[in-house]
Parts: C-alpha cells; structure tokens; sequence
C-alpha cells in the first residue's frame, strides 16, 4: 500500500525496550532510518517504555503539530490499550495534546500484510525447501495475561492456511501455555520444521529462551549481537530438519506495515 508524503507531519514509533538486551531497541530504529530514508515526513521519531527517549520525553522531540502514532508491538492489550495511551495523554483515535493533534494507529502486528511478512521470512529462512514437506510454526510468548498476543498468532495461522502457501502444516505454540514450542518436534507431522519468532525484536525470548526450549542449546546464552550460533540453518533435531528465523519484527519491510497502519487510520477516520 503506498502513502502519500505527509511534509507537515511527524510519525512517532512506539516500542517497548528492555533494560536487560542490548539489541531490543535495533529494529525501531532500523524502522524508522527506513521510513525517514523516504521523505514521506518531516519527522520521523521512536520512543520506548523501558528506554530513552520515554515516551513522556517524546512530545519535546517533535516539532510538527500533527504526529501518527503507531505503536511498534506485536499485538493489541495492556501496552497499546493502556500504558501508551496514559504516557501519551490520547483520549481515542485523535487527540489533541498541548496544541497537538495525535492520530493514534492500531499496533504493526494486527495488520494484514503482517502474513505476507511471516510467508517471506519462513521462505528466505529455508530456501528451496518444498512447503509440502515442512510445518510451518509461529512461535510467541503465551501467558495468561494478555491474551490478544496469543490470538494474533492464530489470526495469523488462519490467515496463512486460508492463503493456500502449501505448507503441509501451520501451528501456533508458545514458550508459557499449551500448544508448547518445546514440544515443536511431536507437534509436526513433517521432516521439515521452521519456526517464525513472533516478536518485534531478537531480544531474550527469541534469542536466548527459545533456542533452549527447542533443543538447539542447552542453555540460555548471550544476546543476539554477541552471538552467531542461531544463524546457523539448518539444525537437525530430534530427527527432524529444523529452521529457526530471527523475529519476525526484525524484517526489513515491517518499515511498510508501519506505514499501512498510518494509512489505515486515515481511510477509516478521514485524515486525508
């Protein structure tokens, strides 16, 4: 979907960050080089709740008076639906703030063309390996708290079943509730296996929590920009080929899904 430049307004990227990963904040960033590398802004801006800029430092960053917020996060719940909206002051969709108009966007991971991203990573993770052979597995958090983040990795599994790629199989599992990513291997009925991290970015679960539990390490190592080891497809596991993508948040082109919500936002609230 393309979108028309928008020269007097601002975009601010929202992700969550971490105190403990140092590369939890790379793909935002990346994101919003690549958005601002297409002068479709006058400002282009990220900010974090676990990381500077917070997101109450945001609103000094930005000059325009018009600003899309698209929060950078997997799914809808208690981050998109309360914590931005309390640091950020936004009432609803539009919300004036200090002689501000903020146009608050849906999350980046509840859009559509989010399934054509999953298809393209699980492709380019294991080239030239037939889809008929091989399970494909999104893989996220699960936890009782939030349950939208567990429901947009089966909108997505349905999604991609119902897109006809030709996997012989498509399955949701998590690291904390049933169907168990560590069960990866009983769960599929094919001799290939690939796995798409359903996350924003290669931070402790991807990179250190998973690889455990899928029985590529024995244990919990360093962060991803200190180690190459996940890198290494394919790995042959418990009698089974299996392919492990980086997170899916930290595609090149998640710059474009930012983008399709912008444009989203204006078609259903008529910002043109």
């Amino acid at each position: 979907m393309s979108i028309a430049p928008k020269p007097n307004s601002a975009l601010l990227i929202v992700g969550h960050g971490s105190t403990e990963n140092p590369d939890s904040s790379t793909p935002y960033f990346d994101h919003a080089d690549e958005i601002r590398r297409r002068n479709l802004f006058a400002e282009v801006h990220c900010c974090f709740w676990k990381e500077e800029p917070s997101m109450r430092e945001a609103f000094y960053l930005i000059d325009a008076e018009e600003v899309y917020v698209v929060p950078d996060f997997i799914s809808e719940g208690y981050f998109t639906q309360d914590v931005i909206p309390r640091e950020l002051n936004l009432t609803g969709p539009t919300t004036i703030v200090r002689g501000k108009t903020f146009h608050y966007c849906l999350p980046v991971g509840v859009h559509r063309s989010m399934t054509d991203l999953i298809l393209k990573r699980a492709k380019d993770v294991a080239p030239g390996v037939d889809p008929a052979t091989t399970t494909l597995i999104i893989t996220g958090h699960g936890t009782g708290l939030n349950q939208n983040s567990t429901k947009a990795i089966r909108d997505q599994v349905d999604l991609i079943i119902a897109a006809g790629a030709g996997y012989a199989a498509v399955l949701d599992a998590y690291m904390e509730e049933p169907p168990f990513i560590a069960e990866w291997d009983q769960m599929s009925p094919t001799p290939n296996v690939v796995i798409v991290p359903f996350f924003i970015s290669d931070g402790l679960h991807s990179f250190q929590d998973i690889p455990v539990l899928l029985g590529i390490e024995t244990e919990v190592g360093a962060a991803a920009s200190q180690r190459e080891v996940f890198r290494q497809n394919p790995h042959s596991l418990r009698g089974k080929t299996l392919f492990y993508s980086s997170a899916i948040g930290t595609e090149r082109l998640l710059a474009d899904v930012i983008l399709d919500q912008v444009s989203d936002f204006d078609q259903l609230h008529q910002n043109q």
